[in-house]
């Protein structure tokens, strides 16, 4: 993992495990509610609906916080802006710990949501400042990797602490480890040398809206919004009243299912972080990587919709086809100027994360509408809700492959 800088300065172990302390913490957030949603539906007497719009509260947050981060790190650079933003995320989550009604609970996971949205954007930036561009697949794939020891702790090991905690002092617990993360990344990560382009924010929202005027970007973001939309909504939250509902399984079978996934996905980031760059050299490069980890994402999710015989196998597919995920910044850098960077990145998670709190408060939404008006159990409105997703992320398909040829070359995207 270790490497040099482009300006032989920085060395990625340096700043790594910084970063990705801070990227852990983001996951476990972004996926403790599917685990503890048995919990939460009990003890505040929650529908689908509102316990979807209360997950999903992290993620329109997360989203809102993107434009704003991406300015942000663009002109002051990771080490100045991510502490701060650590902060908040651990405030929020002292405040979900001692809630007492959905309003607080909702407000506090909107504000981890917002503390915690800059742990992917401030390292790609770093690498983006840092580091060549063939390097930066593979080190994108370590800061992912990152992230799917995140996604991992909350499964089966979540799982296991519940059963001698609360859930509110599991929330108590990643607030003091935030705090501690914030400290790191101030301590450890240097400065990043100042672009004269991003001294002013109107000179910074010109760069906005070039990067939302790139036909690239819109060629890109739909089958990625669609796919991790539907991924993250369902991984971190669905996915256990999926299994519980619809298959039957206890809590601590669907765990584990998220807990294969978890492993699946985390050999799969290690994967990108050590091949990513060999594989380009042989003309495999991340837009291919992109559009086949997507395709293997959809297959599976038909798969687990129709309940196809082997479950472990289909669930573990169907996260390993989403760490493609982290390409789309990479193949949409390739066509924008570094100094861009940061609001690139985070034009991309905004549309992104706007998809996943659509898709997360959406499928409540399906349920509890396909309960009141269709006469469905939860289960068959949880079918019903899946098989949306499936024909939203078919449509997404189409346009992408629509727009391969035109669009999938760095030299052929162009401005509008």
């Amino acid at each position: 993992m270790s490497g040099r800088a482009a300006d032989d300065r920085v060395s990625f172990t340096r700043i790594y495990f910084a970063f990705a302390a801070a990227y852990v913490l983001s996951y476990v957030y972004r996926t403790v509610n599917a685990v503890i949603a048995p919990d939460l539906m009990r003890e505040l007497s929650l529908s689908p609906g509102s316990l979807g719009l209360l997950t999903g509260a992290y993620f329109i947050a997360f989203a809102a916080m993107q434009l704003p981060i991406g300015m942000l790190l663009d002109r002051y650079g990771p080490r100045r802006v991510e502490p701060v933003l650590l902060v908040i995320a651990g405030l929020g989550a002292l405040s979900f710990a001692f809630a007492r009604d959905v309003a607080t609970l909702t407000f506090a996971r909107g504000m981890i949501g917002a503390g915690v949205a800059a742990c992917l954007m401030a390292p790609l930036k770093a690498i983006a400042t840092w580091y060549p561009l063939q390097r930066r697949a593979a080190l994108s794939g370590w800061i992912m990797f990152a992230g799917g020891c995140g996604a991992l702790l909350a499964t089966s090991p979540l799982e296991i602490v519940l059963e001698s905690v609360s859930w509110r002092t599991v929330f108590v617990g990643l607030a003091l480890a935030t705090f501690a993360a914030a400290a790191a990344v101030f301590w450890r990560v240097p400065d990043v040398p100042r672009h004269p382009d991003v001294m002013g924010f109107r000179a910074q929202w010109r760069g906005v809206r070039a990067v939302f005027a790139h036909r690239r970007l819109w060629w890109l973001v739909p089958v990625g919004g669609v796919g991790i939309g539907a991924f993250m909504a369902i991984q971190g939250l669905w996915s256990v009243p999926w299994m519980m509902e619809v298959e039957g399984y206890s809590r601590a079978t669907a765990a584990r299912h998220l807990l294969a996934v978890g492993v699946v996905m985390l050999i799969g980031y290690m994967g990108l972080g050590v091949f990513a760059t060999r594989l380009a050299a042989y003309g495999v490069h991340a837009r291919h990587l992109y559009g086949a980890g997507f395709g293997l994402n959809f297959v599976a999710l038909v798969a687990i919709t129709l309940q196809l015989p082997g479950s472990y196998f289909w669930w573990s597919a169907y996260g390993f086809g989403a760490i493609v995920n982290v390409l789309g910044f990479t193949v949409v850098n390739d066509g924008l100027p570094s100094e861009l960077a940061g609001r690139t990145n985070t034009a991309v998670n905004l549309l992104m994360f706007t998809c996943v709190f659509a898709a997360q408060w959406g499928i409540g939404v399906i349920v509890d509408v396909a309960r009141a008006s269709l006469g469905y159990d939860t289960a068959a409105g949880l079918r019903l809700a899946f098989a949306i997703c499936i024909a939203l992320y078919a449509a997404a398909f189409v346009w992408f492959f629509y727009g391969w040829r035109r669009y999938a070359h760095p030299r052929l995207a162009t401005a509008s």
